[in-house]
């Protein structure tokens, strides 16, 4: 009989610890959600930020930097995917080789210049880290940089189908396709400025 207790005793308490610990994990998630919310509002398009980077982020996130990290990969894996599917479009029109095909030729050369310059803006705000305050300026300014090239590029990609009489639905995907990574690519810049503007308040605070 007193085994028994002392089993029923045991599941219960058992049961007692897993809800506590899933109940913790849930408060957690929900934190890291608000957190993702609340920093997405300084972004021109909120709604997508919040959808796009929600599922990226993990329970104990609070960090503007790491949130950043996050848009730009993001946004790096949207224009990688992107540049794959341009550049079987400009496969299926290589062999008419008019200026349909130098329109998405072009387009391609647009979006590749994306994607390197994103991975050059991930590449160097993890150095920041690396080289201190001091270098801090200098990185900031080239990640500015080269995430407006990444829209600008972007932006002359969708500007470059104006006129041209490339197939409706395909023109449409591809035009809707690099919008997206024009709007993620805005939202990862305004995250970082936010975190660039934080850090430089945080540091002038100690110093004061």
């Amino acid at each position: 009989m007193a085994q028994v207790s002392l089993s029923i005793i045991f599941l219960l308490l058992t049961i007692f610890c897993a809800t506590g610990t899933a109940d913790r994990m849930v408060q957690r998630r929900s934190r890291a959600r608000a957190f993702v919310q609340a920093q997405c509002r300084s972004t021109q398009f909120p709604k997508l930020c919040f959808e796009s980077l929600s599922g990226h982020v993990n329970a104990t996130m609070q960090s503007p930097r790491q949130l950043a990290q996050i848009a730009l990969m993001v946004s790096l894996a949207k224009a990688r995917y992107t540049s794959a599917f341009v550049t079987g479009v400009a496969k299926q029109y290589s062999q008419t080789r008019g200026s349909d095909y130098q329109a998405v030729k072009d387009c391609l050369r647009q979006i590749n210049d994306g994607v390197s310059q994103i991975a050059l803006s991930i590449k160097e705000l993890r150095q920041m880290d690396r080289d201190g305050e001091g270098a801090f300026f200098w990185h900031e300014s080239n990640v500015k940089s080269w995430i407006s090239a990444a829209q600008t590029d972007a932006s002359t990609c969708i500007d470059g189908f104006s006129g041209h009489a490339v197939g409706g639905k395909i023109k449409a995907t591809i035009k809707a396709k690099v919008l997206n990574v024009a709007q993620v690519t805005s939202n990862a810049l305004a995250l970082f400025n936010r975190f660039a503007a934080r850090h430089r308040a945080e540091r002038a605070n100690k110093k004061s």
